[in-house]
């Protein structure tokens, strides 16, 4: 897959669980919950619930558990595709839509967007995080919040770099490669995987960029789109407890952000 192409995860969807098994998403939801509960201000009970780059759906299922009326949004057909098998199992109510979350467009007013698993870093420009914050916040009910998270420059720099990680799973090995490039804030990821069928193995390729802005514009930007900062934490810290919130620090990989739409 080359860098200038539509990154629609065709090779990487089929793998991508395999290889997030170490995510936790029922305890990442039960922290989203939690601060939902602790910052909605809607007039609504707050339980319509957009999960913005929702990937095989994962989160949207954990939260639907927890209550939510989940609409995933994705913009990979595969990845959606994943989802929808997931969906036919549990038999939970949850719409997906297949959209660029660059151009959202939703029925009406949403008590909560969340957005996670630095889905906006695969965003590489400005002008792409400005679209989305923009359009959140237009189908942002009032008192509504955006929660999303984000790579650091910390984590591109120091823990992806120029580094390789190995996955030996089953029937499944991956050689995933990064580069960084000279921005200092850009990481390409060259994903190779070798899937075992009976006696044969057969390769596939994946090709990810992922960039990192500072804190700070990343801050004006959600005030610019008309949402509030609220709050900011360490996004994989103390998960076992929701309500155990780590600061940020010179050392966090992922940032969590609360957001709000004015009332």
């Amino acid at each position: 897959m080359k860098p200038e192409e539509t990154m629609d995860y065709m090779n990487f969807a089929a793998y991508y669980d395999a290889l997030t098994q170490n995510v936790e998403y029922d305890k990442r939801a039960a922290r989203l919950h939690y601060l939902i509960r602790q910052y909605i201000q809607t007039e609504t009970d707050g339980t319509l619930l957009t999960d913005l780059a929702c990937g095989s759906g994962s989160l949207s299922e954990a939260l639907a558990r927890l209550g939510y009326d989940v609409i995933g949004v994705d913009n990979s057909p595969a990845m959606l595709g994943q989802a929808m098998e997931k969906k036919l199992v549990s038999g939970l109510p949850i719409q997906y839509l297949c959209q660029d979350m660059r151009e959202l467009d939703m029925f009406g007013t949403i008590d909560v967007t969340v957005c996670t698993l630095d889905s906006l870093n695969h965003l590489e420009t400005l002008e792409d995080w400005r679209q989305v914050f923009g359009k959140v916040s237009l189908f942002a009910q009032p008192g509504g919040l955006f929660l999303f998270d984000m790579n650091t420059l910390y984590k591109h720099r120091e823990v992806l770099a120029d580094k390789v990680f190995l996955y030996d799973l089953d029937d499944v090995f991956c050689a995933w490669e990064n580069r960084l490039l000279d921005d200092n804030a850009t990481v390409e990821e060259q994903l190779t995987f070798f899937e075992k069928d009976g006696e044969s193995w057969y390769r596939s390729e994946e090709f990810i960029r992922e960039i990192a802005f500072p804190e700070e514009t990343v801050e004006d930007l959600i005030r610019a789109a008309g949402l509030e900062f609220v709050a900011k934490f360490d996004a994989d810290k103390d998960l076992d407890a929701p309500e155990d919130l780590s600061p940020v620090t010179d050392t966090t990989e992922r940032i969590l952000y609360v957001t709000r739409k004015p009332l």
